[in-house]
This record gives C-alpha cells, structure tokens and sequence, in this order.
C-alpha cells in the first residue's frame, strides 16, 4: 500500500518539510556525483556503521539514501505525513521532533545490529516517527491509497489507523523474521522503522502545540 494524500486540510504551508525534502534530495545528487570509489568511502564515514560507530552519525545518516527509488518512496511518505505533522507543530518544533525521531530510530538500529559492518542510511527512522505522530494525531483521517491486488492497481480510502498500523505491523514482523540475519547480510532497517515509530508516538507529547483540525 503507497498513501497518496490525507484527506486533510492544512492551514499553512509546510516549508520545514519542503526543506527537509530538499536537504535530502541535495544530499543524495551530491553523493551521486562522487566517483564511485569516493562513494563508497563517503557512506562509510558518514552513514550508520555500527562496528565503526561515531554520534556524528545518528544525525548525518538521516540524509543519504541507496538509490533513486530509496529516496522517491523516503521523500513521499515525508510529503504525505509530515506536512501535516508540521502544520500542528509549526516548522521550528516540527524540525526538531523529525531530528529526535531519527537519531531515536538509528541508536535502536545501533543497538539491534550491535557489530555489523553494514552500514544503515535513510531518512525512514525519522519519516516513522513522523507517521507514528500522524497516527496519534489523526487516527480517523482518510487516506488515499494505491493498493496492489495482484495484477490489478486501484485507491481506495483507509482510515490513517488501518493504514499506519498495518504499516508498523509489518515493519515489526519483518524485524522479527529477518533478526540475526541482518547484522552481517545488510537489508531493510526493519528496527529503525520500529524504533522511529514509537520514538515519534512517545515524543509527540513533548512537541504537540496545537489540537488537531479535522477536515473530510
């Protein structure tokens, strides 16, 4: 399931998202024009390594992605989610809260894949914790979203609830299935998108300004 809008009004726009999405994609042309000897060495300085950790890198690590369709999917749910996010909590905390989630999201990668040379980047934690704020926020929210029935491609609309949880659901199971072979084999950051999910439901308070407006 790919969300394609919340069915929601927003008051103001959402500059802090539409920077964040622009650090990122900035990031990700400057690494594509490395030669490619020079990429690797950049990602293993500045992405997650755990067996080469520094705390540099629970924030720099946040902005690399592996490749064109890695950043599309990252910056579209950020679209998607954080703007609305950011339009309850204004651009200054919304920035802040997007930080906390994805330095939240990599020290629980850290810690699930504690010795692996393989390095973790991706602004995903970060998005999940922004989904898992949308969840508390706007639970009963419409979303728009593409579904895959086979070989058949439809939109319907999904309360955010069904859509965010079945989302965590599988992030979670996938974690549980894949443990002990991600450490050395690389893959997915499954426990990044757990840990930034339910670091972003837990800091929410700490950052939440405004009640939600509804809008169907």
């Amino acid at each position: 399931m790919i969300p394609l809008r919340a069915l929601l009004f927003r008051k103001s726009t959402p500059a802090m998202t539409l920077l964040i999405i622009a650090i990122n994609i900035l990031c990700f042309f400057y690494e594509m024009a490395l030669p490619h000897y020079l990429q690797n060495e950049f990602i293993v300085q500045y992405a997650l390594v755990p067996d080469n950790f520094h705390w540099t890198a629970l924030v720099t690590s946040m902005f690399l992605h592996g490749g064109w369709l890695h950043i599309i999917g990252n910056m579209w749910f950020l679209w998607v989610f954080g703007s609305h996010v950011e339009d309850l909590m204004g651009p200054v905390k919304f920035a802040a809260f997007y930080l906390a989630c994805g330095v939240v999201s990599a020290m629980v990668q850290l810690v699930m894949t504690f010795g692996s040379p393989i390095p973790t980047l991706g602004a995903s934690g970060a998005i999940a914790g922004v989904m898992g704020a949308f969840l508390l926020l706007y639970p009963r929210a419409r979303v728009v979203t593409l579904v895959f029935i086979i070989i058949f491609i439809t939109t319907i609309e999904l309360p955010a609830a069904v859509m965010l949880v079945y989302w965590f659901a599988i992030q979670l199971l996938s974690g549980l299935t894949s443990f002990g072979s991600i450490t050395y084999t690389g893959g997915v950051a499954w426990f990044a998108h757990v840990g930034g999910f339910l670091g972003g439901i837990l800091l929410l308070r700490f950052f939440q300004t405004k009640r939600p407006r509804y809008s169907y």
